[in-house]
């Protein structure tokens, strides 16, 4: 054969190019342009074009773009991809599987073939150990294959479940998600919503109006800021989809693969070039009831400042938070003085024992900050289960195998000081400023209990307990005698406090733990 013969495409193989190139833009134009301008008039994106945004340019490779359904209750129209978009690429040039639900085509709803396609896709990240995120934008089950797109749904959960503790599974919610889809994402690690274009739920308001009489909306009830803020079913609220992905691509930078593989490390400061900082001092609380912004602290002692906050607008009295030491990745859980004291309740407790359980399934270390007046007291906590609820953090804790690095800048009274990475619990390294105060109540209430006669029979109570206030916090309420006995393995100032976690955490580095195929999955707590 000459070289020109090799050239010349036969006739048979210019009409098989042909007729994919045929295939391949029918694929590509899911429901219709008319579909597309429906869907950008609501303010939300098409599939691909979410892809495209989410991964680096170019890296996209589709699988089972020419998948169609065989359900004759569907008629003859039998669109290509049948309304979910999946494949792999990269992301910041680490491999991430993906699948993206189409709403031009049946309104994104769940039906056998779809289903196969996102179950495919869910192997695949398993298989190879990366990432999987999911781009949610569904009616639901599909009516017209009845219990098959159920079957689907049910799969996929189990797949959910396979897959925790395993790869970070991460759902970003930009349309609909109602009734048993609202299972999937909850049992992922991450759920990420947009403000006003968002919604999930299990059951909208037109039903249950009409079972139980309740007249709300379907924003009140399950809109993107009732979900970040007072159910915590989301981790992240979005301003627009672009944020969306912006904080998606942030979040994958911090985590693993998967659960056999180290989190990333980023060239930063070493362990020993960390110069004592001065501002620390100014920051030391000067009373144990001060209000202040944990996150000020926690700053000075990270790399660079950046945290990465995680259920930012749900229970704040609690910060849940990735950051970097030294360029490696930490969990960082602190107590947040600004919001009810810093006192854990119910929501506190189960939002901090999730990210506890997901930084230990994955070997992200703990660095905790601790300014706690101990659990939350009151009856309406107390029939809500804080007993049954509160016990899942001391739980999580406990059970974590990850380097633990504990830093106590101010109160740590009562349940709170045990739970809070105490050296009892497990952690590694206890380390507290010298204005910290550990005891097993504050000094107010304390001298009520030990001083009640006195004070009653005092000629002037209001002076007497101010005395003994202050003589319960210089001489019980210190950090020295929790460091007499081996509590804290430290007391620093403050300025010294990034120098001690860095070498603390480098030390820690080679900490021996289990390493079995999944340390544990990451339930819903």
């Amino acid at each position: 054969m000459t070289v020109a013969d090799a050239t010349t495409t036969p006739p048979r193989t210019a009409a098989a190019l042909t007729a994919l190139a045929e295939r391949r833009a029918r694929a590509l134009l899911g429901g219709g342009p008319q579909a597309a301008a429906r869907q950008h008039a609501r303010g939300r994106l098409t599939a691909r074009e979410r892809v495209e945004l989410l991964l680096d340019p170019g890296s996209f490779a589709e699988t089972d773009a020419l998948v169609r359904h065989d359900c004759p209750a569907l008629g003859a129209s039998r669109p290509y991809g049948d309304g979910v978009v999946t494949g792999h690429g990269t992301v910041d040039g680490r491999p991430v599987a993906l699948f993206a639900h189409d709403a031009t085509v049946f309104g994104g709803s769940m039906g056998e073939a779809f289903g196969r396609k996102v179950l495919k896709v869910m192997d695949h990240a398993l298989r190879t150990g990366c990432p999987v995120v999911g781009l949610n934008d569904s009616g639901g089950a599909r009516i017209q294959e009845a219990v098959v797109s159920l079957a689907h749904y049910a799969e996929l959960a189990h797949r959910n479940v396979r897959a925790s503790g395993v790869i970070p599974q991460i759902s970003l919610l930009l349309g609909s998600c109602a009734g048993g889809a609202a299972y999937s994402p909850a049992l992922t690690d991450f759920t990420v919503m947009t403000e006003g274009t968002s919604r999930m739920f299990v059951t909208g308001p037109d039903v249950i109006r009409s079972v139980t009489g309740e007249d709300t909306t379907a924003e009140a009830l399950g809109g993107a800021r009732a979900n970040a803020t007072v159910n915590g079913n989301a981790h992240y609220l979005a301003a627009d989809e672009a944020d969306a992905f912006d904080f998606t691509r942030v979040l994958l930078s911090y985590l693993p693969a998967n659960n056999c593989e180290p989190p990333p490390v980023y060239a930063g400061p070493g362990a020993d070039d960390a110069a004592d900082d001065p501002v620390l001092d100014t920051l030391a609380p000067a009373s144990p009831r001060a209000a202040y912004d944990m996150r000020h602290i926690v700053r000075r002692v990270v790399d660079d400042g950046e945290l990465l906050e995680i259920h930012e607008r749900f229970a704040p009295n609690v910060v849940c938070a990735f950051a970097r030491a030294a360029g490696a990745t930490v969990g960082v859980v602190a107590n947040q003085p600004a919001h009810a004291a810093g006192a854990l309740d119910i929501d506190a407790s189960e939002k901090a024992a999730r990210f506890v359980r997901f930084c230990d399934a994955f070997g992200i270390p703990l660095l905790t900050f601790v300014d706690v007046p101990g659990y939350l007291s009151g009856a309406e906590q107390e029939r809500d289960g804080i007993v049954r609820r509160g016990a899942k953090l001391l739980y999580a804790y406990s059970e974590a195998t990850v380097p633990q690095v504990t830093v106590v800048t101010g109160k740590a009274y009562g349940g709170g000081y045990a739970v809070m990475g105490s050296k009892h619990l497990g952690a590694d390294v206890n380390l507290a400023w010298p204005t910290a105060r550990i005891a097993v109540m504050g000094a107010r209430g304390a001298v009520e209990i030990l001083h009640r006669r006195a004070l009653r029979e005092a000629a002037d109570p209001d002076a007497l307990r101010r005395e003994l206030a202050d003589a319960y916090e210089r001489e019980v309420a210190t950090p020295y005698t929790a460091a007499e006995r081996g509590y804290l393995d430290a007391v620093i100032a403050p300025r010294e406090t990034r120098r001690y976690v860095l070498r603390a955490l480098r030390a820690l580095r080679e900490k021996s733990r289990p390493a079995p195929e999944r340390r544990h999955g990451n339930i819903p707590l």
